[in-house]
């Protein structure tokens, strides 16, 4: 009996060749179906957006008034004592605690010939007022009631030292 002896460098390039001729294959089909997706997709790019060039802003309001600057000018000697103030000795009344927002008309009651206002404060409890009362943070007097509202006028500051009338309304609401 023969022996052949076998080297490891040879057995390395026979083991390759047979594993490259086992690889070498026909890619004409992978090839073909390349080119026909090429084919059918035809991809569009959306043409760039034009911008409109930018246009400088020529400001041609610098000769007016400031407006952070108020408007009025305040003699403090001469306004001193006069105009419209708060009354800081009156006594106040139970809905002078309570912001506006916060109470409710929620109807009135007519006595004689006395129209009387029913409005909720914050805590759930029901007042009687009529015109002349007060209510609300701003010094508000009640003007008018009506079957649906109520009418005040408000002191409130003017921003610049003093103080305006401003009037303001409470409707009646639905609980």
């Amino acid at each position: 009996m023969k022996r052949y002896r076998l080297d490891i460098p040879t057995l390395l390039i026979a083991s390759a060749a047979m594993l490259m001729s086992g690889c070498s294959q026909n890619y004409d089909d992978l090839y073909n179906y390349i080119d026909e997706a090429k084919a059918t997709y035809v991809g569009s790019v959306t043409p760039i957006p034009q911008f409109k060039p930018y246009e400088s802003f020529a400001y041609s309001a610098a000769e007016l008034r400031d407006p952070f600057v108020a408007n009025v000018e305040v003699d403090q000697e001469a306004g001193e004592g006069e105009g419209l103030t708060p009354d800081s000795e009156r006594p106040r009344q139970p809905l002078e605690a309570f912001s506006l927002d916060t109470l409710r008309m929620v109807g009135i009651l007519e006595q004689e010939d006395n129209l009387w206002g029913l409005i909720k404060d914050s805590q759930n409890i029901v007042h009687r007022v009529q015109v002349g009362n007060y209510m609300g943070q701003n010094e508000g007097r009640i003007t008018e009631i009506t079957e649906s509202g109520i009418k005040l006028v408000e002191i409130i500051p003017d921003g610049i030292g003093g103080y305006i009338e401003r009037e303001a309304s409470i409707a009646i609401g639905n609980d």
